[in-house]
């Protein structure tokens, strides 16, 4: 194909620069060319928000008009300026680390939700991963995003006129879209060539700018390809399991690939999600041609190199593949590596052993990754459960997932008032540092001053909602009468609610509708009304979800609540933001601890909206009686309707009781100082905290230093670190099984227990493992761990010991049971030798 087709729309001269501009996503938080854009013309402005969309699709006689302009092309000149003095800016990575301190992320992704403008993204996992490419640009963080160009991307909703939902899947033209050809030094469209059963399978790269960092797009739709394989990279989330088979492997074996293949230093590789885990095996392979060592050593010695996030709540949403499958798959690359494709297979399975159980990709990225994180402090805990049959020998609590709780980018969320009101309490670099004086100076901001900042942002969301209203129902084919009615509904001074997310059981969309006759009541109340705003969307094959909706869709649009309450089709991330910008209050009814994290309340944060959530995810550690509401126990009830009752009744009592009464309660000059000293209280004390910015921060001195350092140590020396690593844990599994405890004895000393124990080590160097004294947690602390000492050789054994270990005689001494566990300096444990020897 001639690659021209998709070079950018050709400008006059004098306009050069926009394509620059629209091509580079910062405007997407970056707002200061908002106005230059809509000079362009106002009309295509308003409708798209999209810079790219805007200089394809504007006339050719108003560029030439603009062409002429001096006002604008002076505002065009100062804008490049600008653009190119923040992308020398120094950044918060530069001044903490270093530029070289980490070489460059490789960070994967099935959807990035960056903006509208690239449809691209499903959900949270998307928007989280778009958030994090955001803030990686703010900080100067050296990422490279890796992901996948939908032709159809996840699908557009449309009701029909009984209020059922109907998925839509338009066209993602390549060159409607803020892309490009991603070329290589000699200027050629890079490919990436993946050899399928059968055939070879092109694979074309894409380049997407993201302020100073770049995404990598791959797609199959090239006229190379037999046409049933071009429509692999069709939709999000192929329905057919070997088109999801198929889309994993081009992320992961053709991402990591391509990455090589531009020759990027990509010391860390970062898995949002267990999608791209193949990227593990390809980089191991990569590193075999590299160094000549085998597989093993090759996966022993990248693993250090890779993180892996997950955010999963239940088991039984992880990627499984059938053995067949993936064996028709990877015949060629067991046989490229050296090894069998039942030991690929096994690095997938609970149990590597049984040949009937599928091939889970969660279960690889947690054996090819050197840590682990779950995205919220509960995640981490719910995580650990579902993890456990990787790790049956090992207490709970010792389960090796940490957490890293999800952060919004607070840039893209914020309204321009919003935005106004924190540049003159914190100033524009607010988002790009530390966020240390973030709360104080928030504190100087009047009561006045916040208010007046809601309620024009109330304003505007019901500005926006009445818009989006009248295409909707001219889309189902209303009078005009019916469409001029809509400039008239909603009010600016009424307590206005949000609710918006994917339709799914476990989300609960319904609770509010719990009591239709309840929820009017509060709607229509005379001294203290309620508006309500609901969006969200059913996966397509979601009967249940789809049932929801259409609840949804049904009461919207009875008499009694018209004025009162809306439900907005085809939520995506232009909706999402008006929203988070404009309500009062933003409700969240998940079952818990089904809601891994839930960012869509941490957005409302920095616009002073109020959060009213079950006690899960992201919430159950941010509550506190000043900064909002809370629904539930802070226990799990499984899906049991009758808590299901008794949550919906909380629910209606706390907005009855609580919410309502707090909002309408004013002071003599209208104001409601309860409401605004709750908005104050969760602006500075949650938004430094839930800002990606924090997030970005962790990941980065947590995760991605340490782990660009492990990578760096074993890979030196074409891997001669790793080789003995390799053969330390390969030497310590061989023996493992004569590892044994002789004779206990335990002895009050004063105000201690002492232990003295018998431990015959076999085979197994006495430097490679530890004995230890572990109990389990007490009152909800962490397990206690006493490191025993080696002492003195037993008598007439051979590699036989005496340990010992005082420890305080607080608790019972039959609360400490004695084990065996992998030693090594330079080891992940127990993600790395996941072996432990208990005292029977």
């Amino acid at each position: 194909m001639n690659v021209d087709r998709y070079a950018a729309r050709i400008l006059p001269p004098e306009l050069q620069g926009l394509t620059e501009l629209a091509f580079d996503m910062r405007w997407s938080w970056n707002h200061g060319g908002d106005a230059m854009w809509r000079a362009v013309d106002p009309e295509l402005w308003e409708f798209s928000h999209d810079p790219w969309l805007m200089i394809e699709t504007v006339s050719t006689r108003r560029l030439e008009e603009l062409a002429k302009d001096k006002t604008f092309l002076a505002e065009l000149t100062r804008q490049l300026e600008e653009r190119e003095r923040r992308m020398r800016e120094s950044t918060w990575f530069e001044r903490s680390h270093g530029r070289d301190a980490l070489g460059t992320v490789a960070y994967f992704s099935m959807e990035f939700g960056l903006s509208e403008a690239l449809p691209i993204y499903s959900g949270g996992l998307g928007v989280l991963a778009g958030d994090h490419m955001k803030t990686a640009s703010d900080l100067g963080v050296p990422i490279i995003g890796v992901g996948l160009l939908y032709q159809r991307g996840y699908f557009r909703q449309a009701l029909d006129h009984n209020g059922e939902q109907v998925a839509c899947y338009p066209y993602n033209a390549p060159s409607m879209l803020p892309v490009r050809p991603l070329r290589d030094a000699r200027g050629d469209w890079t490919r990436v060539e993946l050899r399928f059963p059968g055939r070879m399978l092109y694979v074309r790269a894409w380049e997407v700018m993201v302020g100073r960092v770049r995404l990598w797009l791959l797609d199959t739709n090239d006229p190379l390809n037999h046409p049933a394989d071009r429509g692999i990279t069709g939709e999000l989330y192929g329905a057919e399991p070997e088109i999801r088979f198929q889309q994993e492997i081009i992320l992961g074996v053709g991402g990591w690939r391509l990455v090589e293949q531009m020759g990027v230093d990509a010391r860390v590789c970062h898995l949002n999600e267990g999608h791209a885990a193949f990227a593990i095996l390809e980089r191991a392979r990569q590193f075999m041609l590299r160094s000549g060592q085998p597989f093993k050593v090759a996966l022993r010695c990248t693993r250090a190199g890779n993180v892996f996030t997950t955010h999963t709540p239940v088991a039984a949403a992880f990627d499984v593949f059938a053995p067949e499958m993936f064996g028709e798959y990877a015949n060629r690359f067991a046989a490229a590596v050296g090894v069998g494709v039942e030991e690929l297979l096994a690095l997938g399975r609970a149990n590597p052993r049984d040949p009937r159980e599928p091939f889970n990709m969660a279960y690889l990225a947690a054996r090819g990754a050197a840590s682990i994180n779950a995205v919220s402090r509960l995640h981490g805990e719910v995580s650990r459960r579902i993890f456990r049959p990787l790790f049956p020998r090992l207490p709970l609590a010792e389960v090796p997932i940490s957490h890293v709780t999800n952060g919004v980018h607070m840039p893209s969320w914020d309204s321009q008032f919003a935005d106004e009101l924190w540049t003159e309490s914190c100033g524009k670099g607010r988002w790009l540092g530390e966020l240390e004086e973030i709360e104080s100076n928030l504190g100087c901001i009047s009561d006045e001053v916040l208010w007046s900042a809601r309620s024009h942002a109330r304003q505007a969301l019901i500005e926006y909602v009445r818009l989006h209203l009248r295409r909707q129902r001219a889309m189902r084919g209303a009078d005009p009468r019916q469409l001029e009615q809509c400039e008239r509904l909603f009010d600016t001074n009424t307590l206005t609610i949000g609710f918006a997310r994917r339709f799914a059981s476990y989300k609960r969309p319904t609770l509010l509708l719990t009591d239709p006759a309840r929820l009017i009541r509060l709607l229509n109340d005379p001294m203290r009304p309620v508006q309500l705003f609901v969006a969200g969307k059913a996966h397509p094959n979601d009967t249940e979800g789809r049932r929801m909706v259409r609840q949804w869709s049904e009461f919207a649009t009875r008499r009694e609540v018209e004025g009162k309450a809306a439900f907005l089709e085809d939520y995506d991330l232009a909706m999402a933001a008006h929203l988070v910008q404009g309500v009062d209050l933003w409700i969240n009814t998940p079952r818990r601890p089904w809601e891994a994290c839930g960012t869509s309340g941490m957005k409302v944060l920095v616009n002073g909206g109020l959060n009213l959530s079950e006690l899960d995810g992201w919430w159950a550690e941010a509550y506190s009686t000043d900064v909002g509401w809370a629904l539930g126990d802070a226990l799990e009830h499984d899906a049991d309707p009758r808590w299901d009752a008794v949550e919906a009744e909380a629910l209606y009592r706390l907005l009855e009781e609580q919410v309502v009464p707090a909002f309408y309660a004013r002071d003599a000059r209208g104001m409601p100082v309860g409401w605004i000293a709750r908005i104050r209280a969760s602006m500075s004390k949650l938004t430094p905290r839930f800002s990606s910015n924090r997030m970005m921060r962790e990941y980065v001195e947590r995760y991605y230093l340490p782990a660009a350092t492990d990578y760096r140590r074993r890979s030196a020396g074409h891997g001669e670190n790793g080789a003995a690593l390799q053969s330390w844990y390969e030497r310590l599994a061989a023996g493992w099984a004569q590892l044994h405890f002789g004779n206990v004895e335990v002895v009050k000393v004063g105000e201690q227990h002492l232990f003295v124990a018998h431990v015959y080590l076999g085979e197994v160097d006495a430097d490679a493992v530890r004995v230890e004294l572990y109990a389990e947690p007490a009152d909800g602390a962490t397990p206690e761990v006493y490191v025993m000492t080696r002492g003195e050789s037993l008598a007439g054994a051979v590699n036989g010991y005496i340990y010992t270990a005082a420890v305080p005689a607080v608790r019972p001494s039959t609360d400490y049971t004695p084990r065996i566990v992998p030693d090594h300096p330079q080891a992940r444990l127990p993600l790395e030798a996941n072996l432990v020897m208990w005292k029977s």
